[in-house]
């Protein structure tokens, strides 16, 4: 008997060489990554959507401290000292305390120190430390620099406004002129300042310019702080005068007689205090 028949005989042509996909993979091989199209879905009718009730709600900002209300009080205190200034009830060259004045308003030292702060940027007054504010002391010299100061601002507005502002415009600023003269009438020297400054701020505010309204409006509170000479410098019959002033310049104004425009606003300059 052969060998031959007897051996099984493996052909070379029978043997299917392993393919790629059907050699054993490696370890770790055999996870098959998972597609997109073999997870699961989520499926959208599962899903609830988030209801505005269902919504946490945000947190609110914690509501401002009312700071305007303490604002309000500082600006009152401020009207207060102004006018006690004017009045000459601060007298020039004396020292006030914040608590003092505090208890004379009937509040607190803080909003006396503020407003006091401001009389100081404003030249009022200046500060003494650890003892309070000190009421400047000015003198003639100083209000002649003001009232110059004044007229070379206001000089050139006023002209320029007596021929480009029509009549009908003065007349609508006739009842603050004649206000100033009731003011004045009263006697009552800070009355009449903030009727007279009132005047002025109209009068210059035909010009559409808001900075030189700003800019003459302190000039002109400045000029009607009291001197060292006396509280009060001028009586009744200086602030009538001066009031009529006010009706004399507005009729000027309306003739465009520019003449008597710049002599009453310097003459009326000169005499402010």
């Amino acid at each position: 008997m052969h060998t031959d028949d007897a051996r099984s005989t493996v052909r070379t042509d029978d043997v299917r060489p392993a393919r790629g996909d059907d050699a054993r993979p490696a370890y770790g091989e055999n996870v098959r990554p998972a597609r997109g199209d073999d997870a699961h879905p989520v499926q959208a009718e599962n899903v609830r959507p988030v209801r505005p009730e269902d919504a946490r709600p945000a947190v609110r900002p914690e509501a401002p401290r009312p700071v305007v209300q303490r604002a309000s009080v500082r600006g009152q205190i401020l009207d207060a000292l102004r006018t006690a200034l004017v009045a000459g009830e601060l007298a020039p060259g004396e020292v006030y305390s914040a608590p003092v004045l505090g208890d004379r308003f009937g509040v607190s030292a803080t909003p006396v120190r503020e407003a006091m702060q401001q009389l100081a940027l404003e030249g009022a007054v200046e500060v003494v430390p650890n003892r309070g504010f000190r009421v400047i002391e000015r003198g003639t010299r100083e209000l002649a620099e003001l009232a110059e100061i004044r007229g070379l601002i206001e000089v050139p507005v006023m002209l320029r406004l007596a021929r480009t502002v029509p009549a009908a415009r003065w007349a609508e600023l006739r009842p603050l002129a004649e206000a100033t003269v009731r003011a004045a009438s009263s006697g009552c020297r800070a009355t009449y300042a903030e009727s007279d400054r009132s005047f002025h701020r109209a009068v210059l505010a035909l010009a559409g310019n808001a900075q030189l309204v700003r800019i003459a409006d302190d000039l002109h509170r400045r000029a009607q702080w009291p001197l060292v000479g006396g509280p009060v410098s001028r009586g009744r019959a200086d602030l009538v005068a001066d009031a009529a002033e006010h009706t004399a310049l507005l009729d000027a104004l309306v003739a465009e007689d520019l003449v008597v425009v710049q002599a009453l606003v310097r003459e009326h300059f000169t005499g402010a205090s």
